[in-house]
């Protein structure tokens, strides 16, 4: 669980660095991507480490090694958990987003932004101010799975 958690982090560093820094200098689609697929790895991770807790709680047996099944399980294990099912379903946009056609515009300016269509044709155009939304919610979602895990730590 901790090792899940301290490898979320680390991605979290990653992407805090594309974003400042990276993409600030080259404002290119392509870092785009690369933060997108960054902060997917940090969300998974995250889940990872709630998943681990939730088999140390025995609330679950077994850990599946699908994404999208991790997902459905901790939807069933915590379904009254709102900010984490929003979470996961922010996660699963994020990997269709990831996965989608995508065409670039204004590239190497201010308004660099990256237009996919995911889901029967939803055009979703992810611009920088868009991916600072992104990145300020999976850095709440990590604050969450540090609350949620510490605060069972607490307990015993």
């Amino acid at each position: 669980m901790k090792e899940s958690f301290d490898e979320a982090i680390q991605e979290l560093k990653r992407v805090d660095h594309l974003f400042w820094v990276s993409l600030k200098y080259t404002r290119t689609v392509d870092v785009i991507k690369h933060v997108i697929e960054r902060l997917i790895n940090c969300i998974g991770f995250g889940l990872e480490a709630l998943l681990k807790h939730a088999k140390e709680k025995k609330l679950i047996t077994s850990i599946p090694t699908n994404a999208g099944l991790r997902c459905d399980l901790l939807k069933k294990t915590f379904p009254d958990n709102l900010e984490l099912i929003d979470s996961i379903n922010f996660y699963l946009r994020l990997r269709k987003l990831s996965k989608a056609e995508y065409a670039k515009r204004e590239e190497f300016r201010r308004h660099v932004t990256m237009i996919a269509t995911i889901d029967k044709g939803e055009v979703v155009e992810v611009s920088i101010d868009v991916l600072k939304e992104y990145y300020e919610k999976t850095r709440n979602f990590i604050a969450f799975v540090k609350r949620t895990i510490n605060e069972e730590k607490e307990e015993h």
